[in-house]
């Protein structure tokens, strides 16, 4: 069963939350987030990029990054922005976006979990964003970026939420994208007893988004385990901050792919060969996917709807998903790219950016765009529980989880 731990997290004081909560670190490029913290020196990005403190030509890697966040960190601490609760909490974090509202529990979640296999990955992580994270978390001594968990639901879970929802918010505001964020302390020992209990029942859990900062909490704990060879396994370095969500309560968007070139082919020689494995059939209005197995095309001024033959599908957990489809039989074979994650010759476009974008793109930078039907949460699950790994760039989860509303100090 997946463990959970309340924690006293350190928190903004409520009427600084709307400036201070931030987008993750790495929704940002270098520039993007230095312009943000200009705009607003609270920013958690001064905390979660600490180069953005430094000068321009500063290293993002460089220890001398770590430190500055490390010293505005204890800075913000120090003049009052934060506070820390003074017992063990549970939190929920509601997000609400477009009509729909998401809820979540924030407490710890076991870094043996994560080695055993009770929350399970779907992504493969890179080597140098784990490094960055290790060492942030480990200067910080604290971890400040939320890993989002998913589980299958569980009943009584919704109604104790409901009830917690009736209590004065920690806190309320309107971010980026027009996306509500709230938040609740539960502090009541009785009901933190009642939420472990119906947890328990929740045999494993699954990172939605968030693979890095997980790997890189699991490497701290194991450094500190080693540098504390008679540690108990309670220290708080063996749990990293999490948010758990019902898996009903969250979309996943399309995450589409942009071609920036046709490798020699013409249009009409794409088409005919796309006509091998699909039903096309021309659209006059922007294609987005009604159902798995079906794309969009768009080619400079026109839109066509891809259906794949039967025979092309696959049932595998992994092969099956569109994303590996074309992947398998349109990328590769027709342009040969081997590794979408490094080939520069194709990109992805979120979801969130409408398919005007895609059409935007292709006729500024790209000569073709498929558009995506979503990857669903069962798929997502079938991967992970089968031990495998989805293909790079296959889920788009919507709305983001903001940092810096709730620290987890180690």
């Amino acid at each position: 069963m997946a463990e959970i731990k309340t924690f006293a997290a350190v928190r903004p004081k409520a009427e600084l939350s709307q400036r201070i909560a931030a987008l993750p670190y790495d929704v940002y490029s270098r520039e993007e987030a230095r312009e943000q913290v200009e705009k607003e020196p609270l920013s958690f990005l001064s905390i979660d990029r600490g180069e953005t403190g430094l000068g321009k030509g500063a290293d993002p890697y460089g220890q001398q990054a770590y430190e500055k966040a490390r010293e505005t960190y204890l800075s913000m601490k120090a003049r009052g922005m934060y506070v820390k609760d003074e017992c063990p909490c549970f939190y929920l974090y509601e997000l609400t976006w477009n009509g729909r509202c998401q809820t979540g529990l924030v407490a710890l979640a076991s870094v043996d979990d994560y080695l055993s296999g009770i929350i399970r990955k779907h992504e493969n992580t890179r080597k140098e964003k784990e490094d960055d994270r290790t060492r942030h978390v480990d200067t910080l001594n604290a971890q400040t970026g939320p890993i989002f968990l998913a589980y299958r639901k569980r009943d009584g879970l919704e109604k104790i939420f409901r009830e917690i929802k009736q209590t004065p918010p920690i806190f309320d505001f309107v971010k980026e994208g027009g996306v509500r964020h709230r938040g609740f302390r539960i502090a009541d020992e009785r009901m933190q007893q009642e939420i472990k209990k119906l947890f328990g029942n929740v045999e494993r859990a699954y990172i939605a988004d968030g693979h890095h900062r997980a790997a890189s909490a699991v490497r701290v704990a194991l450094k500190r385990r080693k540098e504390f060879p008679d540690s108990t396994g309670e220290e708080s370095f063996n749990y990293f901050l999490s948010v758990f969500f019902p898996d009903d309560e969250l979309e996943i968007l399309d995450y589409n792919r942009i071609l920036k070139n046709l490798g020699g082919m013409t249009e009409d020689q794409l088409l005919k060969a796309l006509e091998q494995k699909f039903e096309i059939q021309k659209e006059k209005e922007p294609v987005r996917p009604r159902e798995k197995g079906e794309f969009g095309l768009y080619l400079p001024g026109s839109w066509y709807r891809l259906k794949a033959c039967r025979e092309i599908r696959k049932e595998d957990p992994v092969e099956g998903l569109d994303v590996s489809l074309l992947q398998r039989e349109v990328f590769e074979p027709l342009f040969q790219i081997k590794d979408p994650r490094s080939d520069p010759r194709i990109d992805f476009v979120g979801g969130i950016r409408g398919l005007r974008e895609l059409e935007r793109r292709v006729g500024l930078d790209a000569k073709a765009a498929f558009s995506m039907f979503p990857t669903s949460m069962e798929e997502l699950f079938r991967v992970a529980d089968s031990g495998a790994l989805m293909p790079p760039k296959s889920t788009w989860f919507e709305p983001k989880l903001l940092s810096g509303l709730f620290i987890h100090e180690l």
